[in-house]
C-alpha cells in the first residue's frame, strides 16, 4: 500500500482508502504473511513462466498503481500481456453492468480475449 494511488484522493471511491487498510489486516493471518506471494502475486519474483495475461485497472482504484506495476513487471518478464485500464472507474466496477456501460465494454472486451485463446 505504498503506491501513489493509495494516497490520491480520486482513487477512494467506492473501495477506500480506509477499507483498503481494514481488509489488508484480515486478510493476513500474521505481518509476516505479507512477504508471501500467495498473499499478493506482486511479490513473485520470476513472472516469465507465466503464461498470457489479461490485465485490468481502473484509474478510481487504490490498487491501480499496483495493477500498472503488475503489467509491466509481466511484459518486463516477457509474458504477453492484454492491459486495459478504465478511467473513471472504481475496484469492482464490472460486477455494475446493469448501471456502468463501461462494466459491459469490459465484459465483452474479456469474452473476445478469451475466444481467441479457445
Amino acid at each position: 500500500m505504498s503506491h501513489p494511488s493509495h494516497r490520491d484522493p480520486e482513487t477512494s471511491v467506492l473501495l477506500t482508502h480506509a477499507m483498503t487498510r481494514y481488509f489488508y489486516g484480515h486478510y493476513l493471518s500474521k505481518p509476516a504473511d505479507a512477504e508471501d506471494w500467495r498473499a499478493s502475486p506482486a511479490r513473485v519474483k520470476d513472472l516469465s513462466r507465466l503464461p498470457q495475461a489479461f490485465v485490468i485497472t481502473a484509474r478510481a482504484d487504490p490498487l491501480y498503481d499496483e495493477g500498472e506495476e503488475f503489467s509491466q513487471r509481466l511484459r518486463d518478464a516477457g509474458v504477453k500481456v492484454t492491459h486495459t485500464s478504465y478511467a473513471g472507474q472504481f475496484h469492482g466496477f464490472i460486477t455494475m453492468g446493469r448501471l456502468i456501460p463501461e462494466a459491459n465494454r469490459l465484459v465483452s472486451e474479456i469474452s473476445q480475449w478469451l475466444k481467441q485463446r479457445a
